[in-house]
């Protein structure tokens, strides 16, 4: 974190989170002016761009690759997925959505911030990336040749887990491309699931099993 804005309502207001910090005081109307926001908190931070190139993120044990994510919920959920279920990095490949969109960064709520994120313009080129790197990767989709709930072999070994677009999944290159392909049961009437709900379920499964 480069410089805080704030006003003094704000500082008041949220004492604790700006205590340790630099905070630059600021008017109400200087806030509008920095924040995209519809209705702006009253504290704007500059950041850096922590983005790194894939092929420099180093030995990992789980990490999600996201292909052609266009929704910054689900991308900034997963993020925070990814997070708390202790993996080591996101991979935001091909058209996915840009990291920082305010609604991504605003769905991670700040786990962009500290869990490295690569961006990688070709999901096939993140594909062979994370398997030069030594991981498993696993696509979910809902026609796989395993299911989650019987994968602990699979889910125990360093793994890359491969995510598709919200609204067509992954292509059959792109999945065909991947070690395994992954199934979640669905036991009710639901006909899937949604991306970042399908996803935390998956890098749990891994984390659990890597334990």
């Amino acid at each position: 974190m480069q410089e805080v804005f704030a006003t003094p309502d704000a500082v008041h207001e949220y004492a604790d989170l700006l205590a340790s910090l630099d905070v630059t005081l600021v008017d109400d109307r200087a806030i509008a002016g920095l924040s995209d926001s519809v209705s702006p908190a009253g504290v704007v931070a500059l950041c850096a761009f922590l983005d790194v190139p894939q092929r420099t993120l180093g030995a990992q044990r789980l990490t999600a690759i996201c292909a052609d994510v266009r929704d910054p919920g689900n991308a900034g959920t997963v993020i925070r997925c990814a997070d708390a279920a202790g993996a080591d990095a996101v991979v935001l490949a091909g058209d996915s959505v840009d990291l920082y969109n305010p609604k991504t960064i605003r769905a991670s709520v700040g786990s962009a911030f500290h869990l490295p994120v690569a961006i990688e313009r070709d999901p096939l080129a993140a594909v062979a990336a994370a398997q030069e790197a030594g991981l498993t990767v696993l696509a979910a989709d809902m026609h796989g040749d395993a299911d989650l709930f019987d994968a602990d072999e699979l889910l125990s070994r360093p793994t890359a887990w491969l995510f598709g677009n919200e609204a067509w999944g992954l292509p059959a290159e792109l999945a065909a491309a991947a070690d395994h392909v992954v199934s979640i049961p669905i036991f009710g009437a639901a006909e899937s699931l949604n991306l970042s709900t399908a996803a935390a379920l998956c890098l749990y499964a891994s984390a659990r099993a890597q334990r």
